[in-house]
């Protein structure tokens, strides 16, 4: 597998490319942080989008190594001392992912697992089309701890599900399962655990069939129906989202809950299973803000009581 950083250390690299034929897969790879987000990883995970084109692939599957897709944003990661200029840049990076995704002209598909939580839950639906694993949870704590959406969400969101359900789930925070996410119309394709990446390729496979400039016609002129004001609203949530920082509580990039100090089990909400969080590793929620405590996340599995 090659990869998208030039640090010499594969390793140690947070988002790795390789070429699947036509197919470009993206790979989140923190897998010993359940692929939780860095300002590293949003930078890394937009060029690697970038480099796909550019390669002349014909689609990309976004996935995420290890046990989950991505569990938002790292408190683990030292907070930056940044003046509200850095703060708004970073934001501005994290935005770029949705902006990359929307903007390419080839579809990008979502292969998700595990956990899809805050930043990572966004990312997956920024994608044209989301393949889940059964037991994946999905879940955005935001509000829970004080921040607001970012990559489009408040958009996005809402025109899938309309806003009473889009206001519940931003409010509550509570989680839901993939086959909930389907019905919903959020998720396309719910498979067998461990199934999802096979499947996604699968998908982009049936993809390739289809003439290159219609594919991406038709993914432009669905996206420029739905959101003609996507620009304003990437750029009205960097505005409340810059309202968290240096508010007292705010001290850098990460939010959410350092799921290794965790040791209660906590409800994700309908449909998700219980769980101990000590064992997750897992960062948290996206965000502008620092690391405000969230509450633990329950590590997905199967069916419990």
């Amino acid at each position: 597998m090659s990869t998208v950083t030039e640090t010499g250390h594969p390793e140690r690299d947070p988002v790795r490319y390789e070429r699947n034929g036509p197919v470009a897969v993206v790979e989140l790879h923190r897998p010993h942080r359940l692929n939780a987000v860095t300002d590293e990883v949003s930078r890394e995970l937009v060029g690697a989008l970038r480099r796909a084109v550019a390669e002349g692939a014909r689609a990309v599957v976004l996935t995420g190594a290890g046990r989950a897709f991505c569990s938002g944003h790292d408190l683990k990661e030292p907070a930056p001392a940044e003046d509200p200029l850095a703060a708004r840049e970073r934001l501005e990076r994290l935005q770029d992912v949705t902006r990359t995704i929307k903007r390419s002209p080839v579809p990008v598909i979502a292969a998700v697992h595990g956990w899809a939580v805050g930043a990572g839950c966004e990312w997956a639906l920024a994608c044209d089309l989301v393949v889940a694993a059964e037991y994946t949870r999905f879940m955005f704590p935001e509000a829970g701890v004080g921040l607001t959406v970012t990559n489009g969400v408040s958009q996005l969101l809402a025109a899938v599900l309309g806003p009473q359900r889009a206001k519940y789930l931003l409010m509550t925070g509570s989680g839901f399962t993939a086959e909930e996410a389907r019905g919903w119309g959020l998720v396309n394709e719910v498979v067998p655990d461990g199934e999802h990446r096979r499947y996604a390729l699968e998908l982009a496979g049936r993809l390739l069939d289809k003439p290159p400039l219609a594919l991406a016609l038709a993914k432009e002129t669905l996206d420029r129906g739905l959101g003609a004001g996507l620009e304003e609203t990437l750029a009205m949530e960097v505005d409340l989202s810059m309202r968290v920082v240096g508010t007292g509580t705010d001290t850098g990039t990460g939010t959410g809950t350092d799921a290794t100090e965790a040791t209660d089990t906590t409800e994700a909400g309908p449909g998700a299973g219980r769980g101990t969080a000590a064992d997750s590793g897992a960062g948290s929620v996206s965000g502008a803000g620092g690391p405000h405590r969230a509450p633990a996340v329950p590590r997905p599995g199967r069916r419990q009581p």
